[in-house]
């Protein structure tokens, strides 16, 4: 027998989504199916971007790397997507072991069948670079570590401070997207949402940049705002956004079952 819609724990809830378009279809689903209203709000575009020569020279020098680490989805992804390209074998990957940020991230490098190494509970570059250097020593180890454009350097300078030899790749672009002249921005403006989940530093900071565009009208639903760790909430509060809730684990079902927590219900 199918569930009555009211008995399902996001029934008659408007969610917000920031992530990219192309990533936001898994979380709009999810969120339906739950009884919700997925408002899609890209307010990031995420692409593939490199230089071709950087790219060729770290290729060259796979085997000369002791870690490699991902920090993010996209980044392990297009890292693969472009290896491929250049190999035909996963075992000119070579030895490298892995280090990662998330539970998404760890999915992407999984589905190579590549074992990792090195995978904080706590999904921040703080939390792995700490577990690196308490696992062993990296004085002079060769660590590669994969970023886009808007990487904080925290990862790096702790990297640096253990006196390891670290080289940068960046292959991706985070960019703002405008959305003064989106319909879907119109109907957050009109109607508001019951919550609005940010899952990144950048979203929260291209929310900021577009206050004015994304201003709520005076009937319009005053969102919960949801943070998917840290490292989000620590942007979030430098910025003087609200953060109403926080997942314990990097993830949309985290995510979810801490507002599902926070909220209350409306008349």
């Amino acid at each position: 027998m199918a569930a009555n819609s009211s008995s399902l724990p996001l029934h008659n809830c408007r969610i917000a989504i920031t992530r990219p378009r192309d990533q936001a279809a898994d979380w709009a689903a999810t969120i339906t199916a739950q009884g919700g209203t997925a408002i899609e709000l890209p307010l990031i575009q995420v692409t593939k971007h490199f230089d071709k020569e950087t790219l060729a020279e770290v290729f060259a020098e796979l085997g000369q790397y002791e870690w490699i680490i991902f920090t993010s989805a996209n980044g392990a992804r297009f890292f693969f997507e472009e290896f491929h390209r250049a190999f035909d074998d996963i075992r000119a990957f070579g030895l490298m072991r892995i280090a990662v940020v998330g539970a998404a991230t760890a999915e992407v490098v999984r589905s190579q069948h590549l074992r990792i190494e090195v995978q904080p509970e706590k999904a921040n570059a703080a939390e792995l670079a700490k577990l690196l250097v308490e696992r062993e020593a990296i004085d002079s180890a060769k660590i590669l570590v994969v970023t886009g454009n808007l990487n904080r350097d925290t990862l790096f300078d702790a990297l640096h401070q253990a006196r390891a030899i670290v080289d940068r790749l960046p292959i991706y672009r985070t960019v703002e997207t405008d959305l003064s002249k989106d319909p879907v921005a119109s109907d957050f403006r009109r109607d508001g949402a019951d919550a609005i989940f940010f899952a990144s530093p950048s979203a929260a900071q291209s929310f900021f940049d577009q206050a004015a565009a994304l201003k709520l009208d005076v009937k319009a639903r005053r969102p919960l705002a949801g943070s998917i760790g840290a490292t989000t909430t620590a942007a979030m509060k430098q910025l003087g956004l609200p953060v109403d809730f926080e997942a314990t684990e990097a993830n949309l079902n985290s995510l979810l079952e801490a507002f599902v927590a926070k909220r209350k219900p409306r008349a």
